[in-house]
């Protein structure tokens, strides 16, 4: 990989159109969902919000080199269909060729850091949907926070309802990530209870002019069958933080056994597993979407 990265720090120097013709070149997916009906997406955009940490490590997600290099190897597991990053990463992957046939999705807002004083306002800072038209990629991802006693959260549901609307608008796929999220200890929070991811989901739901085109990327929680049953939008399932590896895989086989629930879209856990081996993270999690299809 150290070769690799070499000609692209060389190539972004003296060859920036490189990225566009590799764009250009890609072959795309012909649909989000593979062969076995599901989708298995790898997330990549927690840099760009100033989240490096997974596992133990507060920096595992700093070093490129070895971010590319994992997700190379995720992005190669039979069964993987997509990627979820900000154009730093998405251009890293088209110059080394790695896109062919997968599913790619812009994330679009970044600019709620983490762990400042300002994340609920979580701006627009990557992709737009023209951009995401333009390098001929499936979709963009919005982080929708909606914290009932700040008064930013109306901005963040109009700047997401725009989104949706022009990711309709050219016929694009709006994976839109629903919180309920509260201020604790100067820190902002999100509710995993059912009643407060139901309320989420119905509020992000109603966005934007149509929903014809919205999936929705959601957290699995107690009492998913309930939490399900609030949309009849395709799901996703995101994959957060993991501490306890089995009880993660438990629940997300039990939550992929509703027909609704249509992939996995996982970053960190399947990245940078707790015994450090990508490939069998990666196969595992497509096993469990290969059972539930």
């Amino acid at each position: 990989m150290r070769d690799r990265l070499r000609e692209i720090t060389e190539t972004r120097a003296h060859d920036p159109g490189a990225i566009g013709r590799a764009a250009a070149r890609r072959v795309r997916a012909a649909s989000p969902l593979g062969d076995g009906g599901r989708a298995m997406i790898i997330a990549a955009d927690h840099p760009a919000r100033g989240a490096l940490a997974a596992g133990g490590d507060p920096a595992a997600m700093a070093d490129r080199g070895e971010l590319l290099e994992r997700l190379c190897v995720a992005l190669a597991r039979p069964g993987v269909t997509g990627v979820l990053g900000t154009a730093d990463i998405l251009e890293d992957l088209l110059l080394l060729g790695v896109l062919d046939g997968k599913t790619v999705f812009g994330s679009m807002n970044r600019g709620g850091l983490a762990g400042s004083s300002f994340e609920i306002d979580d701006r627009f800072t990557s992709y737009t949907a023209d951009g995401i038209a333009a390098m001929g990629f499936d979709g963009g991802k919005m982080l929708t926070r909606i914290a009932l006693d700040d008064p930013a959260t109306p901005s963040i549901l109009e700047n997401s309802a725009r989104a949706v609307n022009a990711l309709a608008e050219r016929r694009l796929m709006a994976m839109v990530e629903p919180f309920l999220s509260i201020w604790r200890d100067g820190r902002l929070r999100n509710d995993l209870s059912p009643d407060a991811v139901i309320k989420s989901v119905a509020i992000a739901s109603g966005l934007g002019t149509t929903s014809a085109r919205t999936w929705l990327k959601l957290p699995v929680v107690a009492e998913m069958e309930r939490v399900l049953a609030a949309t009849t939008l395709p799901v996703l399932l995101l994959g957060g933080e993991v501490r306890d590896t089995e009880a993660a895989f438990a629940s997300w086989k039990e939550a992929l056994e509703q027909p609704i629930v249509r992939g996995l879209v996982v970053g960190r856990s399947l990245l940078y597993p707790a015994d450090d081996d990508v490939t069998g993270a990666v196969d595992r999690a497509v096993g469990l979407l290969m059972a539930g299809a």
